[in-house]
């Protein structure tokens, strides 16, 4: 990995904070000129530091309030068995996130739907038709305590 400066890095931090900043409001948040920072800025793309721009949604207002972390163990596993139920996975739009983990269960799966009976259509008809899964557990959450979208740095 290479080494960033400390002005890499503010650039980093104030775009985790807001993405939306023109390069002029970036440039004057990290005290520079607007040329030096578009060029870090299109570096740090080109590098990978940054991967893409979102806007982060509000999923109660958008219909979509449960949000479910659904833990899936697998029958069996091997290379095939786990290359098809992720590439399954990414076809199911109620899946937001997907991590393959070590331990008890094999995927971690968050996942948001409306409600509790549109939760229980998705493992009726969408998880549980996907052959390999063996087991799943859900826990649901109550209220989010905390959502952070950047990385600490």
């Amino acid at each position: 990995m290479e080494q960033l400066d400390n002005t890499d890095l503010q650039i980093l931090r104030t775009l985790q904070r807001n993405a939306k900043l023109t390069t002029k409001e970036l440039a004057d948040a990290v005290n520079l000129t607007p040329t030096p920072v578009f060029e870090r800025q299109k570096r740090l793309e080109r590098r990978g530091y940054i991967k893409k721009y979102i806007a982060v949604l509000n999923p109660e207002q958008l219909g979509k309030g449960l949000l479910v972390f659904c833990k899936v163990k697998l029958k069996q596993i091997n290379r095939e068995i786990a290359d098809d139920f992720t590439r399954r996975i990414q076809h199911l739009p109620e899946v937001i996130e997907c991590y393959n983990t070590s331990g008890t269960y094999d995927y971690l799966l968050k996942i948001r739907t409306a409600d509790m009976q549109e939760y229980q259509q998705f493992i009726l008809n969408k998880l549980g038709t996907i052959e390999t899964v063996g087991s799943v557990e859900s826990t649901f959450v109550m209220s989010e305590v905390k959502q952070t979208y950047g990385i600490n740095i």
